[in-house]
């Protein structure tokens, strides 16, 4: 596996496998590779005959309360998962590389509805950040299609809407999260709970799953809402929201919407989990 540093040594490499018709697939991520990261590479391999992957912490979407400086960073360890799963490529450019006349100054890819609902408006100009820099990792990398993991939902959204709208001739494929066997979405910031934390984190998902069956007996989503954050405070949770919404486009639910999907982040301790559950109207996914 080559491990790259530099864009212009990333571009020669990729026109190389391009000049020679092959088609890449690529999967960004910040690091601290856990199974649902591998689950991503695994797809990739299945969609291209090159699989690239990127760690970059990418500091334009941290608030400035949030744990950029502490966010875990394990690259030899993730050189060798990568490496033993047959990954072609890792690219781990520098801040300086992807931001060379700093934040301050960068050039930002915004957008708009999707990126101001939910955790967009919890964690203001995140989306802003994440959309940056997924828009200069795919101009940098020029993939043919890149995977994100369904569990970050409106991220993948968000990407997915970026490049339609830019105009970007690369297929967004979403993979189904990846579980711990108590249900517990796997994250890298998982880590940062302790014992008792990581016993009581499962509740999330059991809420996200009592809310879909409730969906599906007939209650209406803003009952579904009020019974989730009612179950994760019971469970010990600080709920950040609970939300019912249209999965195309996170719109509020209605009475008519078939495809939906369920959306929750919360706190236990310090640490803010994420998660969600679809729920189509005659079936769960």
């Amino acid at each position: 596996m080559l491990v790259i540093d530099e864009i212009g040594a990333l571009r020669r490499q990729v026109a190389r496998w391009r000049a020679a018709g092959e088609r890449l697939a690529f999967v960004p991520t910040m690091g601290n590779l856990h199974e649902g990261h591998l689950a991503l590479v695994r797809a990739a391999r299945a969609n291209a005959q090159r699989v690239l992957v990127s760690i970059f912490v990418n500091p334009m979407q941290f608030g400035p309360r949030e744990d950029l400086a502490t966010y875990p960073r394990t690259l030899e360890q993730d050189r060798q998962a990568l490496a033993q799963l047959g990954a072609d490529l890792l690219f781990v450019p520098s801040a300086a590389a992807v931001y060379p006349r700093g934040l301050a100054e960068q050039t930002r890819v915004e957008v708009p509805g999707l990126s101001d609902t939910l955790c967009g408006a919890s964690r203001p100009g995140h989306f802003v950040g994440v959309a940056t820099v997924v828009c200069k990792l795919f101009n940098m990398v020029q993939p043919d299609v890149a995977l994100f993991g369904e569990k970050d939902f409106q991220q993948l959204l968000v990407i997915g809407r970026m490049t339609e709208d830019l105009s970007l001739p690369i297929e967004i494929i979403g993979v189904a999260t990846v579980r711990e066997p108590d249900g517990l979405a796997m994250s890298s910031r998982n880590g940062y709970l302790t014992a008792d934390e990581r016993a009581l984190a499962p509740a999330l998902y059991q809420a996200l799953r009592r809310g879909a069956d409730a969906l599906l007996d007939g209650d209406p989503p803003h009952e579904v809402e009020r019974g989730g954050l009612a179950a994760l405070r019971a469970a010990g949770f600080k709920p950040d929201y609970f939300a019912v919404r249209r999965a195309e486009d996170l719109a509020e639910a209605s009475g008519e919407d078939r495809d939906l999907v369920i959306l929750a982040a919360a706190f236990v301790g310090g640490t803010r989990l994420i998660d969600n559950y679809r729920v189509r109207r005659g079936g769960l996914d």
